[in-house]
């Protein structure tokens, strides 16, 4: 099936979505499990990060370094990337130009929303030591709507337009902001520049995939963005907390050489489906069975929980919010 022109010199939006084919209502199974998969590893993150027992390469990095754990938020929004642009066209075709970006302003507003009530709620319980009421759903929300004033250009000003991104968010970061986006959580606003450029490009790894005819080159490509981003790591340090370019683009390659495993395994991995169809919601009530946890205010319930009980636990709220 033919989607967009990798390099198509066309930019008028009528154009592009008359030359769209008819969309299709099956999905992805590929995506969904990825996606799945995204969601389940960032709920057990957020559930670790607080707990004394849990080993400190299964946390976060205090600044500079990578743990597995900071794939998590970039993983989950190249899954959006992924679907970004065919979910675009596809509603285009069927309701009109200006209703889809209404629907997709809407949308992105409303993760904005739900992440500020999350972050009010991490403070409440006293999760967030930063001060400052910013998390990962604002970062995607803030990303998805910068994407969406660039996702009717052809793939190719596109990949220039994220690279380009990183570039002045990287100068920004080392000339200005350095002092600001450390103290916020994902970087704060400024950081959302940042998770933007992801956003924009993971949807230049979308339209690879959905072509058919560039596919074959999708783990390729993975490799040399994850090759570039340890390259520049000898001059830019890695950090999720800087948001930095290095981690943009190691990230950007780990999170599609993981993809390439999911599509061309063919993976039968259905719960991860279920997961990956409502990755938000989840992700939202997620936090409600969290404090579950964290409510009670006992040690040894949470903070000083042997790891054989957070194991439970952390089973527990898996088992239920896919159920």
């Amino acid at each position: 099936m033919k989607y967009f022109p990798v390099f198509s010199k066309s930019i008028d939006p009528l154009t592009l979505v008359k030359n769209m084919p008819p969309p299709t209502k099956q999905r992805i199974k590929a995506i969904d499990q990825f996606r799945g998969f995204a969601i389940i590893g960032m709920v057990l993150i957020n559930f670790g990060t607080t707990i004394q027992s849990v080993p400190n390469w299964l946390k976060h990095a205090s600044d500079i370094g990578l743990t597995f754990p900071d794939l998590g938020a970039p993983v989950f929004i190249f899954a959006i990337g992924l679907t970004y642009s065919l979910s675009f066209h596809s509603r285009a075709l069927k309701t009109g130009l200006s209703s889809t970006i209404g629907h997709f302003i809407r949308r992105y507003c409303a993760i904005l929303g739900m992440g500020a009530i999350v972050s009010a709620g991490e403070t409440f319980l006293g999760r967030n030591t930063s001060g400052v009421d910013w998390g990962v759903l604002q970062a995607i929300g803030c990303a998805g709507l910068l994407t969406l004033i660039v996702i009717l250009l052809p793939t190719g000003i596109r990949l220039g337009i994220g690279l380009g991104l990183l570039i002045a968010y990287q100068y920004l970061l080392d000339t200005y902001w350095l002092a600001m986006v450390l103290r916020s959580p994902h970087g704060g606003l400024a950081g959302a520049l940042s998770w933007s450029a992801v956003l924009i490009i993971s949807t230049v790894f979308g339209d690879l995939y959905h072509n058919e005819r560039y596919r074959k080159y999708f783990p390729y490509v993975s490799l040399l963005f994850m090759v570039a981003g340890f390259a520049l790591a000898l001059v830019v340090p890695v950090s999720k907390n800087r948001v930095s370019a290095s981690y943009d683009l190691i990230t950007l390659g780990v999170s599609g050489l993981v993809f390439s495993e999911f599509y061309l395994t063919n993976f039968n991995l259905n719960y991860f489906s279920a997961w990956g169809k409502n990755p938000i919601l989840l992700y939202g009530l997620s936090y409600l069975l969290i404090g579950l946890f964290v409510l009670p205010d006992i040690p040894v319930w949470h903070t000083n929980a042997p790891l054989w009980l957070v194991g439970l636990q952390a089973i527990s709220i898996v088992l239920i919010l896919g159920s």
